[in-house]
């Protein structure tokens, strides 16, 4: 495990249909900057290299650039990142860049208006272009667009997307609908011929699972910048797996298609030392399973929401 990926907070400012639904309430008791420091801290002298803060949205906490400074500061933390629906990026994509964070990863899921309001619901998609056009003039190292694909809403846009993420140098990446809400996924294979289909030439590159940073995505190569596939379930990648999540109020989840998980929080508040810390985490990622089980029937209904997991 090289790959930590932080939930600060399980709130957001948008309700989109396959990650939140309507009648989640969130959980309580959120750790602090300092108790997300401090697990930052322990993974960090356990070999974890590369931290992502995740939400819900993290751009809502008010702390979110005094969480990222502590991460960022960590010995052993080389990269911090960030996923964010970009709707708060005006305002601080050049903060997050000073306080230390090299990595954004924002979402956007459609280039229309009206597909954007039936997605998200409630989010502002001025704001969201705003914020990604904010990011690209902000020195990031590196900065990818995600795009949840679902049969019948957006999955035409694909080839629009890539022209629009390569235009402001961002890497598009194309996310296989997993079975945490509404919609129809659309395997990979289908899309890269979609998008080929239309223009953009693309050839397969050669993966680098050695990496400390690798993560689940596959890259092509096109004429304007590279294109991004993750496929859960039709390139199963749990082989490679090399990242463990922990939930916003601190419980340790191995695998995001389980629910096994460890109660981080409740040890620290219980007066834990940071030997008895890194335990709990050996002893959960030892049950850590093989792969996920998103495609045994009946499975889905057993997840928790992806905005309650981290993603």
């Amino acid at each position: 495990m090289t790959y930590l990926r932080l939930s600060i907070t399980d709130r957001c400012n948008f309700r989109c249909t396959y990650c939140s639904p309507a009648s989640w309430g969130g959980k309580k008791d959120l750790l602090t900057a300092a108790e997300f420091a401090r697990i930052a801290a322990v993974f960090a002298s356990m070999g974890i290299q590369r931290v992502r803060l995740t939400g819900g949205e993290p751009l809502i906490r008010p702390d979110i650039l005094e969480i990222a400074q502590r991460i960022a500061t960590t010995p052993g933390v080389q990269r911090v990142a960030i996923t964010t629906n970009a709707s708060h990026l005006e305002r601080l994509a050049v903060p997050l860049r000073e306080a230390g964070v090299s990595q954004l990863n924002m979402s956007l899921d459609t280039l229309s208006e009206e597909t954007f309001r039936r997605i998200s619901k409630q989010g502002d998609f001025a704001a969201t272009l705003r914020g990604i056009d904010a990011a690209a003039q902000a020195g990031y190292d590196s900065l990818k667009l995600n795009v949840v694909v679902m049969r019948g809403i957006n999955d035409s846009e694909a080839p629009a997307l890539v022209r629009y993420a390569h235009e402001r140098g961002l890497t598009p990446r194309f996310i296989e609908l997993m079975p945490f809400g509404q919609g129809t996924p659309v395997p990979t294979a289908e899309l890269v011929e979609r998008i080929q289909a239309a223009g953009v030439p693309l050839a397969l590159e050669a993966e680098d699972l050695s990496s400390a940073t690798a993560g689940p995505a596959r890259y092509w190569s096109s004429p304007t910048g590279r294109v991004g596939f993750i496929s859960p379930l039709t390139q199963n990648f749990c082989g490679a797996c090399n990242r463990v999540r922990v939930a916003s109020n601190g419980d340790l989840r191995s695998c995001l298609g389980g629910r096994a998980q460890a109660p981080l929080h409740q040890l620290i508040r219980g007066g834990a030392s940071d030997v008895d810390l890194a335990l709990a985490i050996r002893g959960a990622l030892g049950e850590k399973p093989e792969g996920h089980r998103f495609t045994e029937t009946g499975n889905a209904s057993t997840l928790l929401p992806m905005m309650g997991i981290g993603g």
